[in-house]
């Protein structure tokens, strides 16, 4: 009796806390498409599919990555295209959203669990008006994708049967939007033969731009004239993605302008276009219209930088996020100017949000070196290339040097593994593994270090 007394509370207190179901949650769809794409109906006749060629493509899709062992366009089958699709498109607006919407659709009342969830997969300090938000989420994802997947067909429907450009077009349109740089133009060569298509080139910035500012900031955006204004997080992703576009066309228009494999044989429209849009596809793009691996070194770890900042939090994209970094550049301005505060835009950043923003590079930087490490180990490959894959996966960014494809198994796990991490986040992967925080019962006394 004493036993049969003592298990029944131990049974209740058996709860998964929000970071764990979002940890679950994701490998449950990735365990899904995996399983759907080993179909036969998912592979064309002549191909055969692998357990880890589909594992990593299930996860790359989930994660909205966008690296490839298999070219989605001539090897998977219309269906296997279409689970890839859903994929994307779940695992872009995230789960937690889709469940929601379906809660919403069925109008059933969303519990307080439910927004906690939601609050952790959107990245929120708050639980107000998350629920609001998530509507206006797919309202704008709608809007957005359906008006990118007409302007497409219509650009394609002048070169192709218009039932395919249809299909191009909301392809393309769903998986630039989040960042997933997934395509369907065959063999590997992602956009190259759009290099200097003014129509495509536009419509694809737009579409990664707005899938990696994140829907906070479009919200603030469509709200600006009642309002009167946008929020500080608003501001500061605007400022700071404008300025990383700039900087990094000027820099890749200048490293690659004598180059006779990228922007030489180019005109003048072509180059520019060209270097604008390499430098917003490494925020989480996933598309080039360059090659990548043709690049000069420098380019290429120019690139590795850009894709480690990546998008806004909220968004669709990865990497470290514009705020974390714009964080560390203003700490770095204020001890420069003996100021104890960070302030942008006349207000003060408290100091959790500089100490998240720390741990969050510092983990990061940390796990793509140990990562990189481990692979330089087990594939033949030169560093360069090895790095910039590694960080093409955490950061969901999905462009490579062509080391893809040449992966081992043992690499490909270990590329499946950043992948996820990336997704979720390294914070909420620690949240997910790591003990509950109790609350501290004491502080130490402040001591003194000699720093620089």
């Amino acid at each position: 009796m004493k036993f049969d007394v003592k298990e029944k509370p131990d049974l209740k207190k058996r709860k998964f806390s929000p970071p764990q179901i979002l940890v679950l949650g994701f490998a449950l769809i990735i365990a899904i498409g995996t399983f759907l794409l080993m179909l036969p109906i998912s592979i064309k006749q002549d191909g055969r599919l692998s357990w880890i060629d589909a594992l990593f493509t299930a996860t790359s899709a989930t994660c909205v990555t966008g690296l490839t062992v298999k070219d989605t366009g001539t090897f998977f089958t219309p269906f296997g295209q279409v689970v890839i699709l859903a994929l994307v498109q779940v695992g872009g607006l995230g789960f937690m959203t889709m469940a929601t919407l379906f809660s919403l659709v069925l109008k059933r009342r969303i519990s307080l669990k439910d927004r906690l969830l939601l609050q952790q997969a959107m990245n929120q300090n708050t639980m107000e008006g998350i629920v609001r938000l998530i509507r206006k989420v797919m309202v704008y994802s709608v809007v957005i994708e359906g008006t990118a997947a007409l302007a497409l067909t219509l650009r394609w429907a002048v070169e192709m049967p218009f039932s395919q450009a249809v299909y191009y077009g909301v392809f393309h349109a769903i998986s630039l939007f989040n960042n997933a740089g997934f395509d369907l133009l065959g063999n590997f060569q992602s956009l190259t033969r759009h290099v200097s298509d003014p129509i495509v080139n536009l419509i694809s910035m737009v579409l990664i731009i707005s899938g990696g500012i994140g829907f906070i900031v479009i919200s603030d955006l469509v709200d600006y004239r009642k309002h009167r204004g946008l929020s500080l997080h608003s501001k500061v992703v605007l400022s700071m993605s404008g300025a990383l576009i700039a900087i990094g066309a000027i820099v890749i228009f200048i490293f690659e302008f004598t180059n006779p494999y990228t922007l030489e044989p180019l005109n003048w429209a072509g180059k520019i276009w060209s270097s604008f849009f390499q430098s917003i596809t490494p925020r989480s793009g996933g598309v080039a219209t360059l090659d990548i691996a043709s690049m000069r070194h420098a380019t290429q770890f120019f690139i590795i930088i850009l894709m480690f900042i990546g998008a806004a939090p909220g968004s669709t994209g990865g990497g470290i996020k514009v705020t974390t970094f714009a964080i560390l550049i203003g700490a770095m301005f204020s001890m420069i100017r003996g100021r104890d505060d960070i302030v942008m835009f006349r207000y003060r950043i408290v100091q959790e949000r500089i100490v998240k923003a720390l741990t969050i590079t510092l983990l990061t930087l940390f796990l793509l070196i140990f990562i990189a490490m481990v692979l330089s180990t087990t594939e033949s490959a030169d560093f360069l290339s090895i790095l910039f894959e590694t960080t093409s996966a955490f950061s969901t960014v999905g462009l490579s040097m062509g080391l893809t494809t040449k992966l081992t198994v043992f690499g490909k796990i270990v590329i499946c593994i950043t992948m996820f991490i990336g997704r979720l986040g390294p914070l909420t992967l620690a949240y997910a593994l790591g003990p509950k925080k109790g609350r501290e019962l004491y502080r130490h006394p402040e001591g003194q270090m000699i720093i620089g």
